[in-house]
């Protein structure tokens, strides 16, 4: 249970990220695009409904909405979500971000997006 301390750390994280980051859309109700790839009754949308996740890979120019998605599909399956830069990253981060996703799995049954930029 979250206590005072908790909830005022999580609204002043909140008010300190940036602006995109505040105004990200949360679900596919607020998300406007890509309803070929998203939209009610397309296959990814209907594994996303009913926590079917499987493996995928979004490509497209910046701003396209991949971030965005990849999030609500965190939000929404209730999995972790990792965010790691192809360009800064390297084996040893992977491999240990695949280490905590197996461990988060095995001790919390909880799944994770990684995304990779």
């Amino acid at each position: 249970m979250a206590d005072l301390f908790d909830v005022k750390l999580a609204h002043d994280l909140d008010r300190t990220a940036p602006l995109a980051d505040r105004l990200r859309p949360v679900s596919f109700d607020e998300f406007f695009g890509q309803e070929r790839a998203v939209g009610p009754g397309t296959i990814l949308r209907h594994a996303i409904e009913n926590d079917e996740l499987f493996s995928i890979i979004f490509w497209g120019p910046p701003g396209s909405g991949k971030t965005t998605v990849a999030r609500i599909i965190a939000r929404l399956t209730e999995s972790a979500f990792v965010q790691l830069s192809a360009v800064s990253s390297g084996k040893a981060d992977l491999t240990r971000i695949v280490r905590e996703a197996e461990e988060r799995r095995k001790f919390h049954g909880q799944r994770t997006v990684l995304f990779i930029d």
